[in-house]
């Protein structure tokens, strides 16, 4: 009785081999989707802070530093200071 079983599982070993197959392209579909989607969650939830928050004092270092870098002329640093100081 025991051997009977004993082949029956082992005859049944295929199938969950074949259910197990089947079954891990949707799982890892299921998990790619699932950290894609957190990744676009987060990046929505930090739109704000890559909007160019931040104190004034932040932003003329920022201004600051992309002037030294080459990245904006001197006029236009000039101009972004005084729009983000305000009149005088």
């Amino acid at each position: 009785m025991i051997a009977l079983l004993r082949v029956g599982m082992l005859a049944q070993q295929p199938n969950l081999t074949l259910i197990m197959k089947k079954m891990i392209g949707p799982a890892s579909m299921a998990l790619a989707t699932v950290v894609f989607l957190s990744g676009c969650v987060a990046a929505i939830g930090n739109r704000d802070a890559q909007r160019g928050g931040g104190t004034v004092g932040q932003q003329l270092v920022d201004l600051k530093k992309a002037k030294d870098a080459g990245a904006i002329t001197d006029e236009e640093f000039q101009a972004q200071k005084a729009k983000l100081l305000g009149p005088k």
